[in-house]
């Protein structure tokens, strides 16, 4: 186990790679924990919850939504929690987003940690104290920013995961590395998912080095004024259509980065965007598809990355550095009718 402590504005959160899920006892008492999580992975790891006073949730994003927030505090309130509760998010990233909102809200305020059991949720989700809920097809736009006291990071939990939840997280992993780290973007281009399921070590050091990518950008810009902005490359177009076709956010987010692409060449000459879809497809993700794009472009415009007349959108100069691109919305709509 690898114990990593993160300072960020206001608080820390501390990391334990390559852990196990028993580690929990020893970070919060069994008293004090209220375990969140969903009916796949209590499913999945039911023993391991044995002694935990747990809430367990319908599965999937559509319910990430204020009516699941009212029935969590509800329960709470049944249990006795107080302030001295501390919330655990166990599971992907709809858990680890509803519990950290809950957790900002209840009683004002208490602790909450995470251990994520899907590969996004390691890599992306679960990182950088964004929490939130869903209105309507509109994603994520309630909540709050507030960091997490610990993550736990199983490995093992990785092996229940089916074919489509791999292609998730590497969506996220292939964000990365198109906005910063050309060098993992040749190393994926030279692996595959059967490869890295494989080798649970090269898994191991891509997970770290992923949550190490956004850590430091988190680290630079927690609220979102800048940097960390180049984090939702691929996710401005992505959530307008995730809810609208009931899309996984690993396919949302490809088509977005695909659509992203095929901009960037448009607008800041990207010389090697072909290379960036090709590896897309490698991962079993999808890139162009046929969608609304007058409903989505009008979901685009409630986009909390509107500013005015724009949307700060994120291009690629070249694979390895992302770019905040102010595009006017007049243009946006034209460029969107070219596709």
């Amino acid at each position: 186990m690898q114990k990593k402590r993160v300072l960020f504005s206001g608080s820390r959160t501390d990391f334990y790679f390559d852990a196990s899920f028993d580690v929990l006892e020893k970070i919060v008492s069994k008293e004090k924990a209220v375990i969140i999580t969903d009916e796949n992975v209590l499913k999945a790891h039911q023993r391991k919850l044995k002694g935990y006073n747990t809430i367990v949730l319908k599965s999937g994003e559509q319910y990430k939504v204020q009516q699941t927030v009212d029935v969590i505090i509800d329960q709470l309130i049944a249990m006795g929690a107080n302030r001295q509760t501390i919330l655990v998010g166990f599971g992907g990233g709809v858990i680890t987003d509803i519990t950290g909102y809950v957790a900002g809200i209840f009683m004002r305020g208490v602790k909450v940690g995470y251990i994520p059991s899907t590969l996004l949720a390691m890599v992306d989700a679960a990182i950088g104290g964004k929490n939130g809920i869903d209105v309507g097809v509109y994603k994520n736009m309630v909540g709050l920013i507030r960091q997490p006291s610990f993550l736990i990071y199983d490995y093992s939990l990785l092996k229940t995961l089916p074919l489509k939840e791999w292609q998730n997280g590497f969506a996220e992993i292939i964000k990365h590395a198109c906005i910063k780290d050309a060098k993992m973007f040749a190393e994926l281009s030279a692996n595959s998912i059967p490869k890295y399921r494989k080798q649970p070590n090269l898994l191991a050091e891509l997970i770290k080095r992923n949550a190490g990518i956004k850590i430091k950008v988190v680290q630079q810009d927690e609220f979102e004024t800048g940097e960390r902005k180049l984090l939702n490359f691929g996710h401005t177009l992505g959530h307008a259509i995730e809810n609208m076709y009931e899309l996984s956010h690993g396919e949302a987010i490809s088509i977005g980065m695909t659509y992203a692409t095929l901009m960037s060449q448009q607008l800041l000459l990207l010389k090697s965007g072909e290379d960036i879809i090709k590896l897309l497809k490698r991962y079993g993700l999808p890139t162009v598809a046929g969608f609304d794009a007058d409903k989505a472009f009008k979901i685009m415009l409630k986009d909390k990355k509107r500013a005015e007349d724009a949307i700060q959108y994120i291009l690629l100069g070249k694979i390895g550095k992302g770019v905040v691109q102010p595009i006017p919305i007049e243009q946006l709509k034209a460029i969107f009718k070219q596709f």
